[in-house]
């Protein structure tokens, strides 16, 4: 590699010293080079320009490097992040990993296998955008311009020229099946099938037949021969939705087929090839039911050739308008009626929301608004389904507010509403330490309960109860 490229660097470190050695260690690449000694300074110069690599310390006066790497990913084109620290945390590491940064150093490092570390992600972020400007993926069905989103879809345009299997994690109603459709059609099998199969409804007992086929009288109603849904996904792709529901009995046979293409239909002594490409999608813990031996470790090591996680819609809300405004269009074309119109309040109470069930049940609250409303113009919060009003009305009753001469409001305990330090985000970060804390004593501290309580993925939460400095 050129070591005259230019690129951009941050340090942020509060060591002075570790600043002005990594200072003379880059000097030699020619490239450009700024520093914070504190997160927030380090943070602020990220918003206000790209960097190409950030090399980040743990242990900041103001903060973990680790926590602030998902902030860093936030932002448009975000840079390579590295974390150096002085201190060996084998958990750490592998949350920074996790969690996308580009690579781990302990200090002190060698000055060779820094610039080795800076050549080697240069070199990958210019591959990558020489990549994207070949590639452009085209997704009209998916709303959303939030960093998030945009994450998603520059990750999902890197296989679309590949036919690697992938992985769709998130919640329900994400839209895992809309972002499997939209790589199958940016793909070289467009022009073929695109085979779903919910596999949270097959029975064990036709599973064999669904995905592989029959011959005719090889079981009892069995009057004609039929194809399997893995034969008319021949030349296409294959969307396995809900894979963790997978049978067992039908695990070790479907990974000899994504293996080796072949399989036989029940009843016949012939073996049929095809050739498919598999997209898979789930909501459970796939790893932690391999770990529970509900689930084979091979199989998944196929499927997860490539994994794509979409974020919440809570995670996203700059994007809740944007879906909104685009399916309030949608369902006046669907029900013959003039666009209509929306009141101030009416987004500002699907803002407020916390979306369990993510787009899907979105979609579902605005063609209930647009069905209730009918002939009527504009449309109101009132128009909503009554259990998102009423959850609203719930929570603006426990937000807490200036209290008014005379009225004392209930704060959660371990809150100082009177500290001219609270902003918003702070309060959050103080409500989430008590309701963690509360929930961790009640639990005794086992992580199943956790996990299954809060709802958060086994690295979320143990992020969470390290940066509360929870044990």
């Amino acid at each position: 590699m050129d070591n005259t490229r230019q690129g951009s660097i941050l340090i942020i470190d509060d060591d002075e010293g570790v600043v002005r050695s990594m200072l003379r260690i880059i000097e030699k690449l020619s490239l450009d080079t700024d520093f914070a000694l504190t997160l927030e300074t380090g943070l602020e110069k990220i918003s206000h320009r790209v960097f190409d690599i950030v090399f980040l310390d743990v242990n900041l006066p103001d903060g973990n490097g680790v926590d602030a790497i998902g902030h860093i990913f936030h932002r448009p084109d975000p840079p390579q992040v590295i974390i150096m620290t002085a201190y060996s945390d084998p958990d750490g590491a592998e949350l920074a990993i996790e969690s996308g940064a580009w690579d781990y150093l302990q200090k002190p490092s060698s000055p060779k296998d820094i610039r080795l570390q800076i050549q080697r992600a240069l070199q990958y972020r210019e591959q990558k955008k020489q990549a994207q400007r070949i590639v452009k993926f085209e997704a009209p069905h998916i709303i959303g311009s939030s960093p998030n989103m945009q994450q998603c879809l520059a990750q999902a345009s890197q296989i679309l020229n590949s036919d690697a299997n992938a992985l769709i994690t998130g919640e329900t109603g994400t839209g895992k099946e809309v972002f499997a459709k939209a790589i199958h059609d940016n793909s070289t099998r467009k022009n073929k099938e695109f085979i779903v199969v919910d596999c949270s409804v097959l029975s064990e007992n036709l599973i064999e037949s669904v995905l592989f086929g029959h011959e005719k009288g090889a079981f009892t109603g069995a009057d004609r021969n039929r194809k399997g849904l893995v034969t008319l996904a021949h030349g296409g792709t294959l969307f396995l939705d809900e894979v963790g529901e997978l049978p067992e009995s039908i695990q070790a046979s479907f990974l000899r087929v994504l293996q080796e293409k072949k399989f036989r239909p029940v009843g016949s002594e012939k073996e049929v090839f095809s050739d498919f490409r598999v997209i898979c999608a789930t909501n459970r813990n796939l790893d932690k039911m391999v770990s529970d031996n509900v689930f084979r470790a091979d199989l998944l090591y196929r499927l997860k050739t490539f994994v794509l996680h979409l974020p919440p819609l809570r995670d996203r809300k700059g994007d809740i308008r944007l879906i909104a405004a685009d399916q309030i269009q949608k369902s006046c074309n669907a029900h013959n009626v003039p666009v209509k119109t929306v009141s101030s309040d009416f987004m500002e109470t699907l803002e407020q929301y916390p979306w369990p069930g993510n787009v899907r049940e979105l979609i579902n609250a605005i063609e209930t608004g647009v069905t209730t409303a009918q002939f009527e113009e504009t449309l109101f919060p009132f128009h909503l389904p009554p259990k998102i009003r009423a959850q609203i009305t719930r929570l603006k009753i426990f937000t807490p507010k200036e209290p008014g001469p005379g009225h004392g409001q209930s704060v959660p305990p371990g809150i100082n509403l009177s500290s001219e330090s609270l902003t918003h985000d702070a309060f959050l970060d103080q409500a989430e330490k008590k309701y963690l804390e509360l929930l961790y004593a009640e639990a005794k501290g086992d992580i199943q309960t956790l996990l299954k309580r809060t709802g958060l993925s086994r690295t979320v939460l143990y992020r969470k109860l390290k940066k509360h400095r929870i044990p």
